[in-house]
């Protein structure tokens, strides 16, 4: 098959196109032809090089992906050759503690989809059926990609791990990225008002017409904490939502009112935050909560949500997944210069 690969870590020029062997399904897998893959931060860091991962050379990037079943593996029922489906990205053994008990992004053997496997920039992807969700009649593959990662990230988060009640306010630091643009809606759907850092105009105009309530443009307004502080009446918010780390760690944790939770779902801007006052988090005994990805439950009950039309996810371009597409793709997120999703469309990789 064709795929996408690198086979050393770098800058986007190491990604390449590729003849590779085709992977077929064992007992309880399912082989996907890849119809479209959608890009996220993590594609950067992977192929970057993250000091922790040790990968099998050369790596195929890629966890969001849609397409169609071409071929099903013994022990497989429900899915069949020529149903359309988005994966869960969310890989787990299905038989520790965890995944017994419904926890399976917590899953002791775990791993993801295109950062510790092989993923979805390639004609073909081998997963779990458990993993692959029927597509509606008519839906996009390209909208089913870019939905399936960041909203059950943000999903997870928000409802699961966050407990978001209708009438909070809630803070999200970004407006362009994936997740966040999830986000925004999703705590829109739960009834809560909604506050968003953007990075410029432009991003604080499209922020305002996913339905935030209030948008802090912080290229005119640099201290947006105390923004943010006005404007809940010197309340503070309810949850902060910041995948953007030590850049921003601090003024997130001020805009919190006593008892708040701040949402910790990435560091894109780095791990180790130089100004953290621990004072903060006692004396206004505030919660902080990791969280990553989401479990099969989750994903099930947010992709509804998608298909019914209640969520929608934000395409900002499409490319065709060829090696100068890919090396494109990269570089535009790299950039900042992206409001939601770029997605990749597989048609012939070269």
């Amino acid at each position: 098959m064709k795929a996408i690969v690198f086979y050393q870590h770098g800058d986007p020029e190491v990604l390449q196109a590729a003849d590779l062997p085709t992977p077929h399904p064992g007992p309880g897998e399912v082989q996907v032809r890849v119809h479209a893959c959608a890009m996220n931060h993590l594609d950067l860091w992977v192929r970057r090089g993250i000091s922790s991962l040790r990968l099998e050379m050369p790596h195929i990037p890629g966890s969001d992906v849609a397409g169609v079943v071409t071929e099903v593996g013994p022990e497989v029922s429900g899915i069949q050759v020529g149903d359309r489906v988005v994966v869960n990205a969310t890989l787990s053994c299905g038989q520790c503690e965890f995944c017994l008990r419904g926890e399976d992004n917590r899953c002791r053997r775990g791993a993801i989809l295109g950062e510790h496997v092989r993923g979805g920039y390639a004609e073909y992807v081998v997963v779990p059926a458990r993993n692959v969700l029927k597509l509606p009649e008519g839906f996009p593959f390209e909208e089913a990609a870019a939905a399936s990662l960041v909203f059950l990230t943000a999903w997870h988060m928000l409802i699961t791990r966050g407990g978001l009640r209708p009438g909070e306010d809630v803070l999200i630091v970004g407006a362009g990225g994936g997740v966040n643009t999830a986000a925004l809606q999703i705590a829109k759907l739960a009834g809560a008002r909604v506050v968003v850092v953007a990075s410029n105009p432009e991003k604080a105009e499209r922020a305002r017409a996913l339905g935030a309530d209030y948008v802090i443009d912080r290229s005119q307004e640099p201290d947006w904490s105390r923004a943010v502080w006005q404007w809940t009446g010197k309340r503070g918010v309810d949850v902060v939502v910041d995948n953007v780390g030590q850049a921003t760690w601090m003024k997130s944790i001020r805009c919190l009112r006593p008892g708040g939770r701040l949402l910790v779902v990435g560091a894109t801007s780095g791990p180790n935050p130089e100004d953290f006052d621990i004072r903060y988090v006692f004396s206004r005994q505030i919660s902080i909560l990791g969280s990553t990805m989401g479990t099969q439950h989750d994903f099930r009950t947010v992709m509804g949500l998608i298909f019914a039309g209640r969520l929608r996810p934000v395409i900002d371009r499409v490319l065709p997944l060829t090696q100068e597409g890919a090396r494109e793709g990269h570089r535009l997120l790299e950039s900042g210069a992206v409001f939601g999703k770029i997605v990749f469309v597989v048609d012939a990789i070269r």
